[in-house]
């Protein structure tokens, strides 16, 4: 509230906003949201109200996530009381802390469920409106351009990549024309660095490594060479060349399949899962940025070697890892440990060539 207040007082420079938490470091639709808020709740003094608008917002999240998982039917039905009343962390960040998380996240959610019904402008639309709430977002964005590659072929993408391109600029206009550099260096700012006390996921380091950023850069080649690996081995299962997808799709070799809903989602959630894996911090109200996607990375992939009762102890660990407060070596160190293993069976799973890529195979 103290943030948006200096745009209210005709303050655009974004290096001059801030609040008793710091300096304001999110894109210009948290803003206006929260500008909203601001309004809807007495200049922010009636927190009961904010709370029952964060409980209608926890509804709508778990409303279009049940959409979501309803097209992908992937994942058994007891998973959903686990999700909607198992995690204590989760119904914080929402009703108790008033995130801007959450707000991002339902409208990738809201996204999402509109590139399943085939609306990839509108879906681009939703997305762009996710990042500019908070840039979290983008950890899905290597999993959005793949599957409009894949849809579209690169002429065809360039089009939706615009839309999310020119939304951005027209949200962040005023404060482009006041301070262009000040802007985007506060609100996408890659480099900015974390407290070693609030991180949940590297605990267990010394926090001379935890700054270092030798340990940074790594994070970041292990990141975008795991993105690589699935993109071109998981992802990609034509038969084609990955440099295929740059073409229209009917002057492919293979004939262009439509997506499933499960190859969107799978994508989408594993790109994601991916960011989060190599972050180079994870603070509490991280958890909801993938939170919802777990029981869909966890049961999508079958493994006989994962039962239903291992699945759900690594769900546990997970919640037991963001409850513990402040974090301990062990609880980081268990973070990793369960992320390793989704990552695995994700890896491991069976990704069957389509039908047609198989008899092509046997034709020759």
């Amino acid at each position: 509230m103290a943030e948006v207040e200096g745009v209210i007082n005709g303050t655009y420079d974004y290096t001059q906003l801030q609040g008793d938490t710091g300096p304001l470091v999110y894109p210009a639709g948290f803003v206006y949201i929260f500008m909203g808020l601001y309004y809807a709740t007495g200049r922010g003094t009636d927190i009961r109200m904010a709370q029952h608008i964060f409980a209608v917002l926890y509804l709508a999240t778990l409303l279009l996530v049940f959409l979501i998982y309803h097209q992908t039917c992937k994942v058994p039905p007891f998973v959903f009381f686990f999700m909607c009343c198992a995690s204590y962390r989760v119904h914080s960040i929402f009703v108790l802390r008033l995130f801007n998380d959450p707000v991002a996240m339902v409208l990738l959610f809201l996204s999402i469920n509109l590139l399943l019904a085939q609306r990839w402008g509108w879906g681009c639309c939703c997305f762009s409106l996710a990042v500019s709430v908070k840039m979290n977002v983008l950890l899905f964005a290597p999993g959005l351009l793949f599957l409009l590659l894949m849809q579209f072929g690169l002429r065809g993408a360039l089009p939706k990549l615009g839309i999310c391109a020119v939304l951005q600029v027209l949200l962040g206009l005023p404060f482009l024309l006041e301070n262009p550099i000040g802007y985007l260096s506060r609100s996408f700012d890659l480099g900015r660095q974390f407290l070693f006390r609030w991180t949940v996921n590297w605990r267990f380091l010394p926090e001379a490594l935890f700054l270092h950023r030798a340990f940074h850069l790594a994070l970041l080649a292990a990141h975008l060479t795991l993105l690589l690996l699935f993109a071109l081995c998981r992802w990609h299962r034509t038969g084609e060349s990955i440099l295929s997808l740059l073409k229209d799709p009917s002057k492919r070799k293979v004939p262009p399949q439509p997506l499933t809903p499960n190859q969107i989602v799978s994508t989408l959630f594993t790109s994601n899962f991916i960011g989060i894996c190599f972050s180079r911090s994870l603070h509490y109200q991280f958890y909801v940025w993938y939170f919802h996607t777990l029981p869909y990375l966890l049961w999508a992939t079958p493994a006989r070697w994962l039962t239903h009762l291992l699945r759900l102890l690594v769900l546990g660990l997970i919640e037991l890892s963001w409850n513990t407060y402040p974090s301990t070596s062990c609880s980081s160190a268990a973070l990793h440990i369960c992320h390793a293993v989704i990552l695995l069976q994700l890896w491991l799973g069976p990704q069957p060539f389509p039908k047609s890529i198989q008899h092509s195979k046997k034709a020759h």
